[in-house]
């Protein structure tokens, strides 16, 4: 079994973290893929977020339609700040006989050497970089598994959407409609100043 995994904040989900997903399945060849909300990324520490069960329910509506996708809670419920490390040691523990690919957005590319125990991270997954354009592995990154997913552009931020909702301005193009009523009935992100 391979399975991709994509870690994120999705402070909302959006499109942009599912369609391009989907459409690099087939190549990859992934049986299943894996969102994992984070608890809080290493990366944002300085961010406030809608609750990590906000998230996670968004992340659940926005992928109910898709059996070959899954939720999980693995770093909602650690409680603590996400390493990638981390979780793909406890996937890989649950899941000893799969392949992992760990799905990240070519604009991650240059900033993969900050990551914690990188050479850890490599021994437990390959990394799927899904490409917006031309995107080059830095030299200090040749010859690990790194392979590229090139996909359309979905263009849609997570930023956008939170800028669109305080402005009082539609989102449904850039969301599903069950996350579009979901934050309009809990009201989340009215009134808020995040990045």
């Amino acid at each position: 079994m391979r399975i991709g995994i994509c870690g994120g904040t999705f402070d909302p989900f959006h499109h942009g973290h599912l369609h391009p997903v989907l459409a690099a399945r087939e190549t990859m060849e992934w049986d299943r893929i894996m969102y994992v909300p984070a608890y809080r990324q290493p990366f944002k520490t300085d961010r406030d977020t809608a609750s990590g069960f906000d998230r996670f329910a968004m992340s659940m509506l926005a992928t109910e339609e898709h059996d070959e996708v899954f939720v999980s809670k693995l770093e909602l419920e650690r409680g603590e700040i996400s390493y990638t490390v981390d979780t793909l040691e406890a996937l890989h523990d649950e899941h000893r006989e799969a392949q992992l690919d760990w799905i990240i957005g070519d604009d991650n590319l240059a900033e993969l050497h900050k990551w914690r125990n990188l050479d850890r991270i490599f021994e437990l997954a390959s990394f799927v970089v899904l490409t917006r354009g031309r995107a080059e592995v830095p030299e200090s990154l040749k010859n690990r598994a790194i392979r590229f997913a090139h996909n359309a552009t979905v263009p849609v931020s997570s930023t956008e959407i939170r800028r669109r909702i305080r402005a009082g301005e539609p989102i449904e193009e850039l969301v599903d409609p069950r996350v579009a009523r979901y934050i309009h009935h809990y009201r989340l992100y009215e009134g808020t100043t995040r990045d």
